[in-house]
């Protein structure tokens, strides 16, 4: 009798080894880095721009304070602290994306968006390892800078080790939420996709309600108010209120359980935005 030929059997998807993911989500994260790191003019840029903010608002605010000793609550050493490393900490989502074209807006205006719905890695995880790797890269720009200031004596060191503990998880709740907020605002993207007049004034009003331009205890108390229903503060103002001793340590976890419920309530609306703006990217052509 014959013998009957057995079907070959089809492969099996390879899975990929951890190692091999942990290098792709290393090379995701690395993008924008490395093309700051590969053009030298523009880091020199950078560091001429941080500079010359940071005596800006150094030479500000101790003209502010050359006739009084306090206002809002703060002395000149505090607010000028405050007002330095606002400057500083704002650099951490400080790439500019838009010179590679690499912005979300500009991939949904150019088509190139659908290239994240085929690559084996969830949109949003790309997005995610992206903002990764230009906060790991911002943060080392904060640091330099923080420890040049600290050497010039512009800024005073944390009162105690108890506030620079506080201090470092508030600002790691705050980039949270920043990156949350920021999310939001390229989320939005999918549905309008000429926004840029509206991109700049969101940009504008978590730059003001956070409190980079200046702390909010200098402004009228239903402003105040206002804000703490919106997370903005929650990104920047209360970690280096708290770091300049404005928020104390007795206040200072009910203001981080505040950070960390806007967290979640935020990354629960956009999981839910990015299953939403899904359906509206098409693949013309095939």
């Amino acid at each position: 009798m014959a013998a009957t030929a057995t079907p070959p059997t089809p492969p099996t998807p390879s899975t990929p080894s951890p190692l091999s993911a942990l290098s792709r989500a290393r090379r995701v994260s690395w993008i924008t880095p490395r093309g700051e790191l590969l053009t030298p003019p523009r880091m020199t840029a950078t560091a001429v721009r941080l500079l010359v903010q940071v005596c800006l608002v150094v030479y500000l605010w101790r003209g502010l304070y050359a006739n009084t000793d306090s206002s809002a609550g703060l002395n000149e050493t505090q607010a000028v602290g405050y007002a330095v490393l606002a400057v500083l900490a704002n650099r951490i989502r400080g790439l500019d994306r838009s010179a590679g074209r690499d912005m979300v807006i500009q991939h949904l205006r150019f088509g190139t968006i659908v290239y994240w719905y085929l690559r084996p890695m969830k949109p949003q995880r790309y997005y995610a390892l992206r903002a990764l790797g230009d906060q790991l890269y911002g943060f080392g720009w904060v640091l330099a800078g923080y420890v040049l200031c600290l050497a010039v004596g512009v800024v005073a060191p944390p009162a105690s080790p108890s506030v620079a503990g506080v201090f470092a998880v508030s600002m790691l709740l705050g980039q949270l939420v920043l990156y949350y907020v920021m999310m939001l605002v390229d989320l939005m993207c999918f549905w309008t996709l000429r926004n840029e007049a509206a991109l700049l004034i969101l940009v504008f009003a978590q730059n003001l309600l956070s409190g980079v331009y200046a702390p909010l205890w200098y402004f009228p108390d239903w402003f105040i108010t206002l804000s703490s229903f919106l997370p903005f503060q929650a990104t920047l103002g209360v970690p280096l209120s708290i770091y300049v001793g404005r928020i104390g340590l007795d206040d200072a976890f009910g203001q981080m359980v505040i950070q960390a419920v806007w967290i979640v309530l935020l990354a629960l609306l956009t999981r839910r935005l990015w299953a939403l703006a899904g359906r509206r990217v098409v693949s013309q052509g095939g």
